[in-house]
Protein backbone atom coordinates (compact mmCIF):
# COMPACT_ATOMS: atom_id res chain seq x y z
CA UNK A 1 0.00 0.00 0.00
CA UNK A 2 1.55 3.38 -0.96
CA UNK A 3 2.43 6.02 1.56
CA UNK A 4 -0.41 8.32 2.50
CA UNK A 5 -0.71 11.34 0.23
CA UNK A 6 -1.52 14.77 1.69
CA UNK A 7 -4.85 15.04 -0.09
CA UNK A 8 -7.14 16.27 2.65
CA UNK A 9 -5.63 19.73 2.90
CA UNK A 10 -5.17 20.44 -0.79
CA UNK A 11 -8.20 22.68 -1.15
CA UNK A 12 -6.81 24.41 -4.24
CA UNK A 13 -6.20 21.35 -6.38
CA UNK A 14 -7.91 22.08 -9.74
CA UNK A 15 -10.66 19.97 -11.19
CA UNK A 16 -9.69 18.28 -14.41
CA UNK A 17 -12.36 17.11 -16.84
CA UNK A 18 -11.83 14.82 -19.76
CA UNK A 19 -12.05 16.95 -22.87
CA UNK A 20 -10.92 16.14 -26.41
CA UNK A 21 -10.80 19.78 -27.56
CA UNK A 22 -7.30 21.25 -28.08
CA UNK A 23 -6.15 23.72 -25.50
CA UNK A 24 -3.31 26.26 -25.62
CA UNK A 25 -0.50 26.43 -23.09
CA UNK A 26 -1.64 29.64 -21.49
CA UNK A 27 -2.55 29.60 -17.85
CA UNK A 28 -6.29 29.07 -17.28
CA UNK A 29 -8.52 30.04 -14.41
CA UNK A 30 -9.99 26.85 -12.97
CA UNK A 31 -12.89 26.84 -10.42
CA UNK A 32 -12.33 24.67 -7.35
CA UNK A 33 -15.29 24.55 -4.93
CA UNK A 34 -15.95 28.26 -5.34
CA UNK A 35 -12.24 29.24 -5.35
CA UNK A 36 -9.92 29.99 -8.27
CA UNK A 37 -6.27 29.18 -8.91
CA UNK A 38 -3.86 29.25 -11.83
CA UNK A 39 -2.64 26.02 -13.36
CA UNK A 40 -0.95 25.08 -16.58
CA UNK A 41 -2.93 22.18 -18.03
CA UNK A 42 -3.01 20.32 -21.33
CA UNK A 43 -5.45 18.14 -23.20
CA UNK A 44 -4.70 14.79 -21.59
CA UNK A 45 -7.23 11.98 -21.84
CA UNK A 46 -6.48 9.92 -18.75
CA UNK A 47 -7.71 6.51 -17.76
CA UNK A 48 -6.83 6.01 -14.13
CA UNK A 49 -4.02 3.53 -13.77
CA UNK A 50 -2.19 4.80 -16.89
CA UNK A 51 0.06 7.77 -17.47
CA UNK A 52 0.25 8.66 -21.17
CA UNK A 53 3.04 10.84 -22.45
CA UNK A 54 1.91 13.87 -24.42
CA UNK A 55 4.49 16.08 -26.14
CA UNK A 56 5.08 19.26 -24.24
CA UNK A 57 3.65 18.04 -20.92
CA UNK A 58 5.27 17.30 -17.64
CA UNK A 59 4.90 13.91 -15.94
CA UNK A 60 3.54 15.89 -12.98
CA UNK A 61 0.47 16.88 -15.01
CA UNK A 62 -0.62 13.25 -15.26
CA UNK A 63 -0.21 12.75 -11.53
CA UNK A 64 -2.03 16.01 -10.85
CA UNK A 65 -4.86 14.86 -13.06
CA UNK A 66 -5.28 11.65 -11.09
CA UNK A 67 -5.02 13.47 -7.78
CA UNK A 68 -7.64 15.96 -8.97
CA UNK A 69 -10.02 13.17 -9.93
CA UNK A 70 -9.38 11.44 -6.62
CA UNK A 71 -9.95 14.72 -4.79
CA UNK A 72 -13.21 15.31 -6.64
CA UNK A 73 -14.28 11.75 -5.89
CA UNK A 74 -13.56 12.22 -2.20
CA UNK A 75 -15.41 15.53 -2.12
CA UNK A 76 -18.39 13.98 -3.86
CA UNK A 77 -18.83 11.13 -1.41
CA UNK A 78 -18.13 13.31 1.64
CA UNK A 79 -20.60 16.03 0.65
CA UNK A 80 -23.75 14.20 1.78
CA UNK A 81 -24.90 12.32 4.85
CA UNK A 82 -27.67 10.37 3.15
CA UNK A 83 -26.58 6.72 3.17
CA UNK A 84 -28.25 5.72 -0.08
CA UNK A 85 -26.86 8.78 -1.85
CA UNK A 86 -23.34 8.08 -0.52
CA UNK A 87 -23.55 4.51 -1.78
CA UNK A 88 -24.71 5.61 -5.22
CA UNK A 89 -21.95 8.19 -5.48
CA UNK A 90 -19.27 5.69 -4.52
CA UNK A 91 -20.56 3.24 -7.12
CA UNK A 92 -20.90 5.95 -9.75
CA UNK A 93 -17.33 7.18 -9.24
CA UNK A 94 -15.93 3.66 -9.33
CA UNK A 95 -17.94 2.92 -12.48
CA UNK A 96 -17.28 6.18 -14.36
CA UNK A 97 -13.87 7.41 -13.18
CA UNK A 98 -12.22 4.00 -12.88
CA UNK A 99 -14.05 2.48 -15.86
CA UNK A 100 -15.35 -0.56 -13.98
CA UNK A 101 -18.08 -2.67 -15.54
CA UNK A 102 -19.31 -4.27 -12.30
CA UNK A 103 -18.94 -2.67 -8.89
CA UNK A 104 -20.67 -3.29 -5.57
CA UNK A 105 -20.58 -2.29 -1.93
CA UNK A 106 -21.05 -5.09 0.57
CA UNK A 107 -21.63 -4.18 4.22
CA UNK A 108 -20.68 -6.30 7.20
CA UNK A 109 -23.52 -7.19 9.57
CA UNK A 110 -22.07 -6.94 13.08
CA UNK A 111 -24.43 -9.47 14.61
CA UNK A 112 -24.26 -12.23 11.99
CA UNK A 113 -20.72 -11.32 10.81
CA UNK A 114 -21.82 -11.81 7.21
CA UNK A 115 -21.35 -9.60 4.17
CA UNK A 116 -24.49 -8.59 2.33
CA UNK A 117 -24.84 -6.57 -0.86
CA UNK A 118 -26.10 -3.08 0.01
CA UNK A 119 -25.81 -1.57 -3.48
CA UNK A 120 -24.40 -2.69 -6.84
CA UNK A 121 -24.03 -1.91 -10.52
CA UNK A 122 -23.73 -4.59 -13.20
CA UNK A 123 -24.32 -7.75 -11.19
CA UNK A 124 -26.43 -10.50 -12.73
CA UNK A 125 -30.04 -10.57 -11.58
CA UNK A 126 -30.59 -12.34 -8.26
CA UNK A 127 -26.89 -12.61 -7.39
CA UNK A 128 -27.12 -9.63 -5.00
CA UNK A 129 -29.11 -11.69 -2.46
CA UNK A 130 -26.01 -13.59 -1.38
CA UNK A 131 -24.68 -13.61 2.19
CA UNK A 132 -20.93 -14.19 2.54
CA UNK A 133 -19.13 -14.98 5.81
CA UNK A 134 -15.58 -13.60 6.27
CA UNK A 135 -13.12 -15.76 4.33
CA UNK A 136 -15.59 -16.85 1.66
CA UNK A 137 -15.13 -15.41 -1.81
CA UNK A 138 -12.62 -12.74 -2.75
CA UNK A 139 -14.61 -10.14 -0.82
CA UNK A 140 -14.66 -12.40 2.25
CA UNK A 141 -10.89 -12.86 1.97
CA UNK A 142 -10.41 -9.07 1.93
CA UNK A 143 -12.57 -8.77 5.05
CA UNK A 144 -10.54 -11.40 6.85
CA UNK A 145 -7.13 -10.04 5.81
CA UNK A 146 -8.14 -6.37 6.21
CA UNK A 147 -6.27 -5.50 3.02
CA UNK A 148 -7.03 -5.46 -0.72
CA UNK A 149 -7.24 -8.82 -2.45
CA UNK A 150 -6.72 -8.93 -6.22
CA UNK A 151 -7.51 -11.81 -8.56
CA UNK A 152 -6.21 -11.05 -12.10
CA UNK A 153 -7.96 -14.15 -13.52
CA UNK A 154 -11.03 -15.25 -11.56
CA UNK A 155 -11.32 -18.46 -13.57
CA UNK A 156 -8.12 -19.64 -11.89
CA UNK A 157 -9.09 -18.47 -8.40
CA UNK A 158 -10.98 -21.05 -6.27
CA UNK A 159 -12.17 -18.28 -3.95
CA UNK A 160 -14.14 -16.55 -6.70
CA UNK A 161 -17.88 -16.22 -6.26
CA UNK A 162 -19.63 -15.51 -9.56
CA UNK A 163 -21.82 -12.42 -9.42
CA UNK A 164 -21.56 -11.53 -13.13
CA UNK A 165 -20.73 -13.95 -15.93
CA UNK A 166 -18.76 -11.25 -17.76
CA UNK A 167 -16.23 -10.84 -14.92
CA UNK A 168 -12.63 -11.77 -15.72
CA UNK A 169 -10.71 -10.01 -12.93
CA UNK A 170 -11.77 -8.83 -9.48
CA UNK A 171 -10.40 -6.47 -6.84
CA UNK A 172 -11.88 -6.42 -3.32
CA UNK A 173 -10.88 -3.55 -1.03
CA UNK A 174 -11.99 -3.56 2.61
CA UNK A 175 -13.70 -0.41 3.85
CA UNK A 176 -12.02 0.31 7.18
CA UNK A 177 -12.95 2.57 10.09
CA UNK A 178 -10.46 2.60 12.99
CA UNK A 179 -9.00 -0.76 11.99
CA UNK A 180 -12.49 -2.25 11.87
CA UNK A 181 -13.97 -3.59 8.64
CA UNK A 182 -17.39 -2.10 7.93
CA UNK A 183 -17.73 -3.39 4.37
CA UNK A 184 -16.00 -4.13 1.07
CA UNK A 185 -15.72 -2.21 -2.19
CA UNK A 186 -15.87 -4.96 -4.81
CA UNK A 187 -14.54 -3.97 -8.27
CA UNK A 188 -14.87 -6.28 -11.28
CA UNK A 189 -13.73 -5.99 -14.87
CA UNK A 190 -14.53 -7.90 -18.05
CA UNK A 191 -10.82 -7.88 -18.94
CA UNK A 192 -8.11 -10.14 -17.59
CA UNK A 193 -5.61 -8.46 -15.24
CA UNK A 194 -7.40 -5.14 -15.61
CA UNK A 195 -6.08 -3.59 -12.39
CA UNK A 196 -2.45 -2.46 -12.34
CA UNK A 197 -0.67 -1.48 -9.15
CA UNK A 198 -1.30 2.22 -9.66
CA UNK A 199 -5.06 1.72 -10.08
CA UNK A 200 -5.14 -0.50 -7.01
CA UNK A 201 -3.34 2.20 -5.02
CA UNK A 202 -5.74 4.87 -6.22
CA UNK A 203 -8.80 2.73 -5.50
CA UNK A 204 -7.38 1.94 -2.08
CA UNK A 205 -6.97 5.65 -1.36
CA UNK A 206 -10.47 6.29 -2.66
CA UNK A 207 -11.80 3.51 -0.43
CA UNK A 208 -10.47 5.31 2.67
CA UNK A 209 -12.55 8.36 1.77
CA UNK A 210 -15.48 6.13 0.88
CA UNK A 211 -15.14 4.45 4.29
CA UNK A 212 -15.28 7.80 6.08
CA UNK A 213 -18.27 8.90 4.01
CA UNK A 214 -20.01 5.60 4.67
CA UNK A 215 -19.35 5.78 8.41
CA UNK A 216 -20.50 9.42 8.56
CA UNK A 217 -23.69 8.51 6.74
CA UNK A 218 -24.33 5.54 9.02
CA UNK A 219 -23.74 7.64 12.14
CA UNK A 220 -25.98 10.36 10.78
CA UNK A 221 -28.65 7.81 9.95
CA UNK A 222 -28.32 6.32 13.43
CA UNK A 223 -28.67 9.73 15.06
CA UNK A 224 -31.71 10.46 12.94
CA UNK A 225 -33.20 7.13 13.93
CA UNK A 226 -32.52 7.84 17.60
CA UNK A 227 -34.09 11.27 17.28
CA UNK A 228 -37.17 9.72 15.68
CA UNK A 229 -37.31 7.10 18.41
CA UNK A 230 -37.04 9.75 21.14
CA UNK A 231 -39.87 11.65 19.48
CA UNK A 232 -41.85 8.42 19.30
CA UNK A 233 -41.17 7.65 22.97
CA UNK A 234 -42.31 11.15 23.92
CA UNK A 235 -45.46 10.83 21.79
CA UNK A 236 -46.23 7.41 23.26
CA UNK A 237 -45.75 8.77 26.79
CA UNK A 238 -48.07 11.70 26.11
CA UNK A 239 -50.78 9.69 24.43
CA UNK A 240 -50.77 6.70 26.77
CA UNK A 241 -50.99 8.81 29.92
CA UNK A 242 -54.07 10.51 28.50
CA UNK A 243 -55.91 7.18 27.98
CA UNK A 244 -57.39 5.49 31.05
CA UNK A 245 -59.65 2.94 29.39
CA UNK A 246 -57.66 -0.29 29.32
CA UNK A 247 -58.88 -1.67 25.98
CA UNK A 248 -58.40 1.65 24.22
CA UNK A 249 -54.96 1.98 25.78
CA UNK A 250 -53.80 -1.46 24.62
CA UNK A 251 -54.96 -0.83 21.07
CA UNK A 252 -53.32 2.60 21.03
CA UNK A 253 -50.00 1.24 22.30
CA UNK A 254 -49.85 -1.42 19.57
CA UNK A 255 -50.55 1.11 16.83
CA UNK A 256 -48.08 3.70 18.13
CA UNK A 257 -45.22 1.24 18.60
CA UNK A 258 -45.72 -0.31 15.16
CA UNK A 259 -45.74 3.07 13.41
CA UNK A 260 -42.83 4.49 15.41
CA UNK A 261 -40.45 1.55 15.11
CA UNK A 262 -41.57 0.24 11.70
CA UNK A 263 -41.98 -3.40 12.68
CA UNK A 264 -44.36 -5.85 11.05
CA UNK A 265 -46.52 -6.63 14.08
CA UNK A 266 -46.92 -5.56 17.73
CA UNK A 267 -48.85 -7.53 20.33
CA UNK A 268 -49.58 -7.20 24.05
CA UNK A 269 -49.92 -10.19 26.36
CA UNK A 270 -51.26 -9.44 29.85
CA UNK A 271 -51.07 -11.69 32.85
CA UNK A 272 -54.41 -12.98 34.16
CA UNK A 273 -54.15 -15.39 37.08
CA UNK A 274 -51.69 -18.06 35.90
CA UNK A 275 -52.09 -17.35 32.19
CA UNK A 276 -50.89 -14.89 29.59
CA UNK A 277 -53.71 -13.53 27.42
CA UNK A 278 -53.35 -11.86 24.02
CA UNK A 279 -55.27 -8.67 24.76
CA UNK A 280 -54.38 -6.63 21.66
CA UNK A 281 -52.31 -6.79 18.48
CA UNK A 282 -51.76 -4.66 15.40
CA UNK A 283 -49.82 -5.21 12.19
CA UNK A 284 -49.56 -6.93 8.84
CA UNK A 285 -48.72 -10.53 9.82
CA UNK A 286 -51.20 -13.43 9.97
CA UNK A 287 -52.11 -14.33 13.57
CA UNK A 288 -52.14 -17.97 14.64
CA UNK A 289 -53.80 -17.17 17.97
CA UNK A 290 -57.12 -15.33 18.33
CA UNK A 291 -57.39 -12.16 20.35
CA UNK A 292 -58.24 -13.29 23.86
CA UNK A 293 -56.32 -16.54 23.37
CA UNK A 294 -54.44 -17.68 26.45
CA UNK A 295 -51.64 -20.02 27.43
CA UNK A 296 -49.87 -20.81 30.74
CA UNK A 297 -47.44 -18.12 31.89
CA UNK A 298 -45.23 -20.95 33.16
CA UNK A 299 -44.38 -21.95 29.57
CA UNK A 300 -40.82 -21.18 28.52
CA UNK A 301 -39.41 -18.80 27.53
CA UNK A 302 -42.28 -16.65 28.78
CA UNK A 303 -41.68 -17.67 32.40
CA UNK A 304 -38.03 -16.57 32.20
CA UNK A 305 -39.00 -13.27 30.61
CA UNK A 306 -41.54 -12.54 33.35
CA UNK A 307 -39.64 -13.78 36.39
CA UNK A 308 -36.24 -12.54 35.27
CA UNK A 309 -37.58 -9.26 33.86
CA UNK A 310 -35.27 -9.64 30.87
CA UNK A 311 -35.69 -8.89 27.19
CA UNK A 312 -35.39 -11.76 24.72
CA UNK A 313 -34.38 -11.37 21.09
CA UNK A 314 -34.85 -14.18 18.57
CA UNK A 315 -32.97 -13.17 15.43
CA UNK A 316 -34.03 -15.96 13.06
CA UNK A 317 -37.31 -17.85 13.50
CA UNK A 318 -37.45 -19.26 9.97
CA UNK A 319 -36.22 -22.69 11.02
CA UNK A 320 -36.97 -22.41 14.74
CA UNK A 321 -39.12 -24.99 16.50
CA UNK A 322 -40.52 -22.52 19.03
CA UNK A 323 -44.15 -21.51 18.69
CA UNK A 324 -44.78 -18.54 16.43
CA UNK A 325 -47.94 -16.56 17.05
CA UNK A 326 -47.72 -14.93 13.61
CA UNK A 327 -47.16 -17.01 10.49
CA UNK A 328 -44.66 -14.82 8.64
CA UNK A 329 -42.57 -13.90 11.69
CA UNK A 330 -38.81 -14.22 10.97
CA UNK A 331 -37.48 -12.45 14.08
CA UNK A 332 -39.03 -11.46 17.39
CA UNK A 333 -38.35 -9.22 20.37
CA UNK A 334 -40.13 -9.79 23.69
CA UNK A 335 -39.94 -7.28 26.54
CA UNK A 336 -41.49 -7.75 30.01
CA UNK A 337 -43.95 -5.13 31.17
CA UNK A 338 -42.91 -4.38 34.74
CA UNK A 339 -44.41 -1.73 37.02
CA UNK A 340 -43.25 -1.30 40.63
CA UNK A 341 -41.64 -4.73 40.54
CA UNK A 342 -44.81 -6.46 39.31
CA UNK A 343 -44.72 -8.28 35.96
CA UNK A 344 -47.92 -7.29 34.17
CA UNK A 345 -47.28 -9.03 30.85
CA UNK A 346 -45.12 -8.96 27.73
CA UNK A 347 -44.75 -6.52 24.83
CA UNK A 348 -43.90 -8.57 21.71
CA UNK A 349 -42.65 -7.23 18.39
CA UNK A 350 -42.45 -9.43 15.29
CA UNK A 351 -40.75 -8.74 11.98
CA UNK A 352 -41.03 -10.54 8.66
CA UNK A 353 -37.27 -9.99 8.22
CA UNK A 354 -34.56 -11.91 10.11
CA UNK A 355 -32.13 -9.94 12.31
CA UNK A 356 -34.55 -7.01 12.36
CA UNK A 357 -33.81 -5.81 15.91
CA UNK A 358 -30.61 -3.94 16.80
CA UNK A 359 -29.19 -3.00 20.18
CA UNK A 360 -30.24 0.63 19.74
CA UNK A 361 -33.82 -0.44 19.03
CA UNK A 362 -33.79 -2.66 22.09
CA UNK A 363 -32.89 0.15 24.48
CA UNK A 364 -35.55 2.47 23.05
CA UNK A 365 -38.19 -0.25 23.09
CA UNK A 366 -37.41 -1.11 26.70
CA UNK A 367 -38.09 2.54 27.54
CA UNK A 368 -41.39 2.28 25.66
CA UNK A 369 -42.24 -0.91 27.57
CA UNK A 370 -41.67 0.86 30.90
CA UNK A 371 -43.96 3.70 29.86
CA UNK A 372 -46.60 1.24 28.67
CA UNK A 373 -46.38 -0.79 31.88
CA UNK A 374 -47.02 2.30 33.99
CA UNK A 375 -49.93 3.33 31.76
CA UNK A 376 -51.41 -0.19 31.94
CA UNK A 377 -51.06 -0.20 35.72
CA UNK A 378 -52.84 3.16 35.89
CA UNK A 379 -55.60 1.83 33.63
CA UNK A 380 -55.91 -1.19 35.93
CA UNK A 381 -56.35 1.13 38.91
CA UNK A 382 -59.03 3.11 37.07
CA UNK A 383 -60.72 -0.14 36.08
CA UNK A 384 -60.76 -1.27 39.69
CA UNK A 385 -62.19 2.04 40.85
CA UNK A 386 -64.91 1.70 38.24
CA UNK A 387 -65.61 -1.82 39.39
CA UNK A 388 -65.86 -0.65 42.98
CA UNK A 389 -68.42 1.91 41.85
CA UNK A 390 -70.41 -0.91 40.25
CA UNK A 391 -70.03 -3.42 43.09
CA UNK A 392 -72.35 -4.02 46.00
CA UNK A 393 -70.46 -3.49 49.25
CA UNK A 394 -72.21 -6.30 51.15
CA UNK A 395 -72.28 -9.16 48.66
CA UNK A 396 -69.41 -8.27 46.30
CA UNK A 397 -71.58 -8.77 43.21
CA UNK A 398 -72.58 -6.01 40.80
CA UNK A 399 -75.08 -3.39 41.94
CA UNK A 400 -78.15 -1.89 40.29
CA UNK A 401 -76.10 0.86 38.62
CA UNK A 402 -74.18 -1.79 36.69
CA UNK A 403 -77.41 -3.67 35.93
CA UNK A 404 -78.88 -0.59 34.25
CA UNK A 405 -75.71 -0.07 32.22
CA UNK A 406 -75.32 -3.67 31.15
CA UNK A 407 -78.93 -4.40 30.25
CA UNK A 408 -78.83 -1.71 27.57
CA UNK A 409 -75.66 -3.24 26.10
CA UNK A 410 -77.15 -6.74 26.09
CA UNK A 411 -80.36 -5.59 24.43
CA UNK A 412 -78.38 -3.78 21.73
CA UNK A 413 -76.17 -6.85 21.16
CA UNK A 414 -79.22 -9.14 20.94
CA UNK A 415 -80.91 -6.76 18.51
CA UNK A 416 -77.83 -6.44 16.30
CA UNK A 417 -76.84 -10.10 16.11
CA UNK A 418 -80.20 -11.78 16.71
CA UNK A 419 -78.74 -13.90 19.53
CA UNK A 420 -81.38 -13.22 22.18
CA UNK A 421 -81.00 -12.41 25.88
CA UNK A 422 -83.07 -12.84 29.05
CA UNK A 423 -83.67 -11.24 32.44
CA UNK A 424 -84.31 -13.09 35.70
CA UNK A 425 -85.66 -11.18 38.68
CA UNK A 426 -85.26 -13.28 41.86
CA UNK A 427 -86.26 -12.52 45.44
CA UNK A 428 -85.54 -14.34 48.74
CA UNK A 429 -88.89 -15.44 50.17
CA UNK A 430 -89.97 -13.92 53.50
CA UNK A 431 -86.58 -12.31 54.01
CA UNK A 432 -87.98 -9.70 56.45
CA UNK A 433 -89.25 -12.46 58.70
CA UNK A 434 -85.79 -14.15 58.54
CA UNK A 435 -84.19 -10.88 59.66
CA UNK A 436 -86.68 -10.46 62.46
CA UNK A 437 -86.16 -14.03 63.73
CA UNK A 438 -82.39 -14.42 63.37
CA UNK A 439 -81.05 -10.88 63.20
CA UNK A 440 -79.58 -8.74 60.46
CA UNK A 441 -76.10 -10.23 60.80
CA UNK A 442 -77.40 -13.66 59.84
CA UNK A 443 -79.63 -12.10 57.20
CA UNK A 444 -76.61 -10.42 55.62
CA UNK A 445 -74.79 -13.76 55.56
CA UNK A 446 -77.74 -15.35 53.75
CA UNK A 447 -77.57 -12.59 51.13
CA UNK A 448 -73.85 -13.21 50.63
CA UNK A 449 -74.28 -16.96 50.27
CA UNK A 450 -77.19 -16.67 47.82
CA UNK A 451 -75.09 -14.26 45.74
CA UNK A 452 -72.21 -16.73 45.77
CA UNK A 453 -74.47 -19.61 44.73
CA UNK A 454 -75.79 -17.60 41.78
CA UNK A 455 -72.27 -16.70 40.64
CA UNK A 456 -71.09 -20.30 40.86
CA UNK A 457 -73.95 -21.66 38.78
CA UNK A 458 -73.90 -19.11 35.97
CA UNK A 459 -71.53 -18.60 33.05
CA UNK A 460 -68.79 -15.96 33.16
CA UNK A 461 -70.57 -13.99 30.45
CA UNK A 462 -73.75 -13.77 32.55
CA UNK A 463 -74.23 -10.97 35.07
CA UNK A 464 -75.58 -11.24 38.63
CA UNK A 465 -76.58 -7.98 40.33
CA UNK A 466 -78.10 -7.04 43.65
CA UNK A 467 -81.10 -5.09 42.41
CA UNK A 468 -82.17 -3.87 45.84
CA UNK A 469 -82.72 -5.31 49.33
CA UNK A 470 -83.16 -9.05 48.95
CA UNK A 471 -83.94 -8.85 45.21
CA UNK A 472 -81.48 -9.91 42.48
CA UNK A 473 -81.35 -9.07 38.77
CA UNK A 474 -79.67 -11.59 36.47
CA UNK A 475 -78.78 -10.93 32.80
CA UNK A 476 -78.33 -13.97 30.57
CA UNK A 477 -76.47 -13.48 27.29
CA UNK A 478 -77.45 -15.40 24.12
CA UNK A 479 -80.40 -17.05 25.85
CA UNK A 480 -84.03 -17.75 24.89
CA UNK A 481 -87.08 -17.88 27.15
CA UNK A 482 -87.04 -21.66 27.72
CA UNK A 483 -83.35 -21.69 28.60
CA UNK A 484 -83.90 -18.81 31.00
CA UNK A 485 -86.70 -20.75 32.72
CA UNK A 486 -84.41 -23.79 33.08
CA UNK A 487 -81.65 -21.69 34.64
CA UNK A 488 -84.06 -19.97 37.03
CA UNK A 489 -85.44 -23.35 38.10
CA UNK A 490 -81.92 -24.67 38.65
CA UNK A 491 -81.10 -21.73 40.91
CA UNK A 492 -84.37 -22.18 42.84
CA UNK A 493 -83.61 -25.84 43.57
CA UNK A 494 -80.04 -25.18 44.67
CA UNK A 495 -81.10 -22.48 47.14
CA UNK A 496 -83.98 -24.62 48.49
CA UNK A 497 -81.60 -27.52 49.25
CA UNK A 498 -78.74 -25.41 50.59
CA UNK A 499 -77.94 -25.59 54.28
CA UNK A 500 -77.39 -22.03 55.50
CA UNK A 501 -75.32 -22.02 58.73
CA UNK A 502 -77.30 -20.72 61.70
CA UNK A 503 -80.65 -20.87 59.89
CA UNK A 504 -82.71 -23.85 61.13
CA UNK A 505 -85.32 -23.60 58.39
CA UNK A 506 -85.30 -23.76 54.60
CA UNK A 507 -84.51 -20.62 52.64
CA UNK A 508 -86.25 -20.33 49.25
CA UNK A 509 -86.45 -17.92 46.35
CA UNK A 510 -89.08 -16.96 43.82
CA UNK A 511 -88.16 -15.87 40.31
CA UNK A 512 -89.67 -14.34 37.20
CA UNK A 513 -88.12 -14.46 33.74
CA UNK A 514 -88.48 -12.45 30.54
CA UNK A 515 -86.65 -12.90 27.23
CA UNK A 516 -85.86 -10.64 24.30
CA UNK A 517 -87.82 -10.24 22.07
CA UNK A 518 -90.73 -12.44 23.22
CA UNK A 519 -91.47 -10.58 26.45
CA UNK A 520 -90.16 -7.18 25.35
CA UNK A 521 -87.64 -5.32 23.23
CA UNK A 522 -86.82 -2.45 25.58
CA UNK A 523 -85.35 -2.26 29.04
CA UNK A 524 -88.64 -1.21 30.63
CA UNK A 525 -90.66 -3.91 28.89
CA UNK A 526 -88.28 -6.70 29.91
CA UNK A 527 -87.90 -5.60 33.55
CA UNK A 528 -91.64 -5.02 33.85
CA UNK A 529 -92.39 -8.49 32.43
CA UNK A 530 -89.85 -10.20 34.74
CA UNK A 531 -91.18 -8.28 37.78
CA UNK A 532 -94.74 -9.26 36.93
CA UNK A 533 -93.69 -12.91 36.64
CA UNK A 534 -91.91 -12.68 40.02
CA UNK A 535 -95.05 -11.23 41.58
CA UNK A 536 -97.06 -14.07 40.04
CA UNK A 537 -94.65 -16.63 41.58
CA UNK A 538 -95.12 -15.00 44.99
CA UNK A 539 -98.89 -15.08 44.66
CA UNK A 540 -98.76 -18.73 43.61
CA UNK A 541 -97.19 -19.70 46.93
CA UNK A 542 -93.52 -18.71 46.61
CA UNK A 543 -90.55 -21.04 45.89
CA UNK A 544 -91.59 -21.01 42.22
CA UNK A 545 -90.45 -19.74 38.80
CA UNK A 546 -92.80 -18.03 36.34
CA UNK A 547 -92.34 -16.78 32.78
CA UNK A 548 -93.50 -13.29 31.85
CA UNK A 549 -96.37 -12.82 29.45
CA UNK A 550 -95.71 -12.18 25.78
CA UNK A 551 -95.46 -8.46 25.09
CA UNK A 552 -98.14 -7.06 22.84
CA UNK A 553 -96.85 -6.84 19.27
CA UNK A 554 -93.64 -8.75 20.04
CA UNK A 555 -94.82 -12.33 20.09
CA UNK A 556 -93.46 -15.10 17.96
CA UNK A 557 -96.28 -14.79 15.52
CA UNK A 558 -96.09 -11.01 15.18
Amino acid sequence: MPAELPLQTKAKVPRFARDDKPKDDKPKKVSVSGRFCLATIHAVDVTLGTCPTVPGTLPLACTMNKIAVLYDAGQAVLSTFDLDEVLQRILGIAHDYFHLRNVAILLLDKQSQQLYVRSQIGWDEGEDKVLLPPGQGITGAATLKKQPVYSPDVSQDPRYFCSAKSTRSELAIPLMVRDEVVGVLDCQSDRLDHFDSETIDLLTLFSTQASMALQNARLYSLEQQRARQLQAINAIAQQTTAVLDLEELLNRVCQLVKDAFQVSHVSLFLREDQDLVLRSHHGTLTPRIPQGGRFPASNEPWASILTGSRTMVESDLRSATTMKFFAESASRLRIPLVSFGQALGVLALDSSQPDAFRDGDRESLESVADICATAIQNAHYVERVKQLAYLDGLTGIFNRRFFELRIMEEIERARRYGTGMAVIMADIDQFKRLNDEFGHVLGDEVLRQVSSLFNQQLRKIDVVCRYGGEEFGILLTQTNAQHAMNIAEKLRKIVATWQFPGVPRTVTISAGTAAFPDQGITRDELVRAADAALYAAKLAGRNQVCLGTVARGHGAGS
